[in-house]
């Protein structure tokens, strides 16, 4: 993540989601059921776009540049990347 703005965890993503400023949101695939679900009720009604990761949780840390697990990424701000226009829903 070289430009941008993104946002790591469950509760900083709720957080954005409810306030509308997410634009996308990436769930990792080892998340679990009622955590996922509660993301995508919320990511529907901030009319979110929401991508499953298909790495587990290291993976999707490691691709963010972290040495921790993350579940749940928020993108506030695209920058540089055009990672909005080439993920198909």
């Amino acid at each position: 993540m070289k430009s941008g703005k993104a946002i790591l965890g469950y509760k900083a993503t709720v957080k954005a989601l409810r306030r509308s400023k997410a634009k996308m949101i990436m769930i990792a695939s080892n998340c679990p059921q009622l955590r996922k679900s509660e993301l995508e009720y919320y990511a529907m009604l901030a009319k979110t776009r929401v991508h499953h990761y298909v790495g587990d949780n290291t993976a999707l840390g490691t691709a963010c540049g972290k040495f921790f697990n993350c579940s749940v990424l928020s993108i506030i701000d695209a920058g540089d990347s055009d990672i909005l226009t080439n993920t198909k829903e």
